[in-house]
């Protein structure tokens, strides 16, 4: 089955990953800084600390901005709901803002109606995470400029855009953002296995969340106590986690951070021979690009007209699976899953995220895909839909 995304591994990945494990250190040796300071300058950004996952770096990052219980967080109802979980895991209250029906983040206008209307009811969010879809980025300077009128921190989910870029800057940069959360998945834009980085200019943030990461343990003098008692000196100075990343995930990071550009580059290439091919049948293909964004491309969602042909999704998706062609959805809107709907939450709060989500279907894009599996991709497409 050609599935919707994967990892490339390679010999030159493996033997980097082999390396360490010759090597004196596994979990936490020299090659976790490695990793952080090659995507730190790979996106002009000051500090990076890395995780075991894109959902630790979410925690860690709206705890290190002080949300906590009584605060709003909010985000867009169209994304896994690590981005809205984050906030729960913190005693936060969650909110959500529509998307705009082209691009498929968050809708700017939506956010400022919603932004205006708390104000009014003193229930201003504290922190809110718009999510960069697909790979594109948000209305970054626009939500900034919101941030500073009414008071909140923002958290860029950048789980599937690493590589991508808003005004010509890498996504990660946070000139908009305080925090950047980046996801190493395999199905992402690069691997390590599972894993997860976190992007900031702020070395209060960045302390502050290495220090989370690792159980809240230190071993710098100048965040203990008492003065050291030895070189075999620790202390526990906040509730922490066990968030770390190894230096075996470090280093397939490390070898695939070689090739990031190369990966993107071809997903591009893959983007525009979907559109041609996908012209004309009745969907709505990749979501808009705007002129500020160089989209990283994480998926290919498109948009299928079920009111032009005679079948369902379910018939749709099930007679892609059974051509072999690994379809998905992404993503059912979070505000409608049982637990979010036993916090109030309903079917139609959120419109333009919930038309999307009926109609979308994810077709396989990964950097290793070759255009006669994109052909078969399309074919079978042509065969169920006409």
């Amino acid at each position: 089955m050609i599935p919707y995304g994967k990892q490339e591994i390679t010999k030159t990945d493996i033997d980097a990953v082999v390396k360490v494990l010759n090597s004196d250190f596994l979990t936490q040796g020299p090659v976790v800084p490695q990793f952080e300071k090659i995507v730190a300058e790979y996106c002009n950004v000051e500090h990076t600390v890395a995780v075991n996952s894109a959902t630790s770096a979410l925690h860690i990052a709206c705890l290190a901005l002080g949300l906590g219980k009584g605060d709003y967080l909010w985000t867009s109802p169209n994304t896994f709901v690590a981005s809205a979980n984050c906030g729960l895991y913190c005693g936060a209250k969650i909110g959500f803002i529509d998307i705009d029906h082209k691009t498929y983040n968050i809708s700017s206008q939506a956010l400022e109606e919603k932004l205006v209307q708390a104000e009014k009811n003193g229930k201003l969010p504290k922190v809110v995470i718009p999510v960069h879809f697909a790979g594109q980025a948000c209305e970054m300077e626009k939500i900034h400029q919101l941030s500073k009128k009414y008071g909140f921190k923002i958290i860029e989910d950048a789980s599937h855009a690493i590589g991508g870029k808003y005004q010509n800057r890498q996504i990660g940069s946070c000139l908009y953002g305080d925090i950047t959360i980046f996801s190493f998945h395999p199905v992402k834009i690069i691997t390590t296995g599972e894993g997860g980085m976190a992007s900031t200019n702020s070395p209060v943030l960045a302390e502050k969340m290495r220090l989370l990461r690792s159980h809240g343990v230190t071993r710098d003098a100048r965040l203990m106590t008492k003065q050291s008692e030895g070189a075999w000196y620790y202390q526990q100075i906040d509730l922490g986690f066990n968030y770390r990343m190894t230096d075996i995930q470090a280093a397939l990071g490390i070898s695939q951070m070689r090739r990031i550009d190369q990966f993107i580059k071809h997903r591009h290439e893959i983007q525009q021979r979907y559109d041609k091919q996908l012209a004309q049948l009745p969907v709505v293909t990749a979501p808009l690009q705007t002129k500020e964004t160089y989209s990283s491309l994480h998926l290919y969602p498109i948009q299928i007209n079920y009111d032009v042909i005679s079948k369902t999704r379910n018939q749709v998706f099930d007679e892609m699976r059974k051509s072999n062609i690994g379809v998905n959805v992404h993503y059912i809107p979070v505000h409608t899953q049982p637990y979010y709907q036993s916090l109030g939450f309903k079917q139609g709060d959120f419109p333009n995220a919930e038309n999307y989500y009926s109609r979308a279907m994810s077709l396989p894009m990964f950097s290793s895909m070759t255009s006669s599996q994109q052909d078969d991709v399309v074919s079978a497409l042509h065969k169920v839909l006409m």
